[in-house]
């Protein structure tokens, strides 16, 4: 039994984690360590388990890197084509397309080392495999909690709140409502309509500036877009100051405090930005939680790559200091050869 001590101290740590505050990126990254450590237990003690169910893990150990990673980088390269085609050609419409072709370009130099036998090659393939393991290892994680949290936040938006908090993003054309940011508003509006239905009559704050291409602020669109089609005017509140998530909340947080001190309040974007939303709103001392309202499947994967990648880099120090020490092992252990 002391072989699952490590996942019953990961457990532990996760659900002691969630407890205190289930918008944390620690939970995330304990939930998959939780999950490996369960792995390899299980693993060894494999010879305690009936033989289908050795060969249905041995199948998977076997085929799961090998087919699923080359699966992933053709169906990322394939979403990175639609991205191009419906949403024109940028830096963030580019990263499933980057992404997928960066994953065969890297067993492209597996397959290389492995005909080669170059020991330089072999030792370069080897860091990369590191760097990409641990790269991805917090991608799962992020992906596998925040589809977690997604699920708590649906329960969360059925307490009562203060406000509903809708935030924004870039208008079309500079002053009309975009697809993306009309599914927030719909999914605000349905918030809000619940919790009138229970009696509550919330405040909903529209969050978002005016850009330097926009004719209006966000703010001032989004609360037309609502008016427009029938939502209370005098129940709206516009913040239009900010140009980013973190101060679409810290902004926002004020406007709260000052209207109702010990306020709560449910946050609302889409799905794929739920998750690093409730980590800002965290680190900004927003007293709420995070519901994502329903995006286009196609769009969901350059999204989320983008949203990681903004997590990822918010704990830079960290990340790139583990990214450096694999890199400086690889050195050594070239230097040795």
């Amino acid at each position: 039994m002391f072989v699952y001590a490590v996942p019953g101290l990961f457990l532990l740590l996760f659900v002691v984690g969630v407890l205190r505050d289930r918008r944390r990126f620690g939970n995330a990254v304990h939930l998959g360590l939780l999950v490996i450590s369960l792995s390899v237990a299980v693993i060894g003690a494999h010879d305690r388990l009936p033989p289908v169910a050795v060969a249905l893990l041995a199948a998977a150990i076997l085929l799961v890197p090998t087919l699923g990673t080359l699966v992933l980088a053709v169906l990322l390269i394939l979403n990175g084509r639609t991205m191009l085609r419906k949403e024109g050609r940028s830096l963030p419409n580019l990263l499933s397309l980057l992404v997928g072709l960066g994953i065969l370009g890297l067993v492209g130099l597996m397959v290389q080392a492995a005909f080669t036998h170059s020991r330089t090659l072999a030792v370069l393939v080897g860091t990369l495999l590191l760097v990409t393991g641990y790269v991805a290892f917090l991608f799962v994680c992020f992906v596998g909690y925040a589809f977690l949290y997604g699920r708590y936040g649906r329960l969360t938006a059925a307490g009562k709140a203060d406000f509903v908090v809708v935030l924004g993003s870039g208008l079309i054309g500079g002053s009309r409502v975009s697809p993306l940011l009309a599914s927030r508003l719909e999914h605000g509006r349905a918030v809000y309509e619940r919790q009138v239905a229970r009696g509550q009559v919330p405040i909903l704050i529209t969050s978002g500036g005016q850009g330097p291409d926009e004719h209006l602020s966000e703010a001032e669109a989004m609360a037309d877009y609502l008016t427009e089609r029938g939502f209370p005017a005098d129940r709206i509140v516009r913040e239009d100051r900010s140009r980013t998530t973190e101060e679409n909340l810290t902004y926002s947080r004020a406007i709260m405090e000052q209207a109702r001190p010990g306020y709560r309040c449910v946050i609302v974007t889409n799905n794929f930005h739920a998750f690093r939303a409730a980590l800002l709103a965290r680190s900004t001392g927003v007293n709420g939680h995070v519901v994502g309202s329903h995006t286009a499947a196609y769009y969901w994967p350059s999204a989320t790559i983008r949203e990681f990648a903004a997590v990822f880099l918010a704990h830079r120090v960290v990340n790139f200091g583990v990214c450096l020490l694999i890199g400086l092992l690889g050195l050594a252990a070239w230097w040795r050869l």
